[in-house]
């Protein structure tokens, strides 16, 4: 290697202060533990996740896991807005419908299927699984850009005058997942049955709001 080429590499290396390396060395560790933490939220379920198993999960001392943390508290808020990650990308990969009635069946189906594949972070998120456990502003806005989807159907559906205006599109998101996670919440408390017939009550009750915002036309 050629001096000239030495030295373009010593001039393209990017110095990194002390704070800056020790900034950096802090979030991975603070990925590592929500990554631990998550795979406990997974594998046993919202209990199992405490700053003591957590820790032992990450062969380390819980003194790490609480100065990176606070508190319990300050783990699950981010397990939480992991958990809105996820139900982003499940609405994200629902199938586009030019039809709303059909695009909000959709979303429906995809709220469903959240609850079902990732249980533990919907009873974390919605079903106060840790009691001590509020979500802050930045949390509840993670909600709200996961739900974007369906804020975004709603309002178009608006705009063309194919859903009433008496009530703003807030307020009708917040009817229509009230509605959904009652069915949800139901069934995961073993009020509903099986999952069969937990799901046929959950996509009747999806058809019945559907149908009452968007009524299908007579021909």
């Amino acid at each position: 290697m050629s001096g000239q080429e030495i030295s373009s590499n010593a001039n393209s290396r990017v110095l990194k202060t002390y704070q800056e390396a020790r900034l950096q060395n802090t979030e991975n560790l603070r990925k590592l533990v929500v990554d631990a933490a998550a795979m406990l939220l997974q594998e046993e379920g919202p209990e199992a996740v405490t700053v003591r198993k957590v820790s032992q999960k990450m062969g380390c001392s819980t003194k790490i896991i609480y100065s990176l943390f606070v508190n319990k508290e300050g783990l699950a808020q981010q397990l939480y807005l992991d958990g809105c990650k996820l139900l982003a990308a499940e609405f994200e990969a629902t199938p586009q419908a030019a039809d709303p009635v059909q695009h909000m069946m959709n979303l429906g189906e995809s709220f469903w299927q959240f609850g079902q594949r990732y249980a533990s972070y919907y009873k974390l998120m919605f079903g106060g699984a840790f009691a001590d456990f509020k979500p802050d502003e930045a949390s509840v806005q993670g909600t709200v850009t996961a739900m974007r989807q369906l804020i975004t159907v709603i309002s178009h559906a608006q705009e063309q005058g194919l859903i009433p205006g008496h009530y703003d599109t807030e307020s009708i998101v917040r009817i229509v997942w009230a509605s959904l996670h009652g069915v949800i919440h139901l069934y995961m408390g073993g009020h509903l049955g099986d999952v069969q017939s937990a799901y046929a009550v959950y996509r009747q009750t999806l058809s019945l709001i559907v149908t009452s915002l968007l009524p299908v036309e007579s021909p």
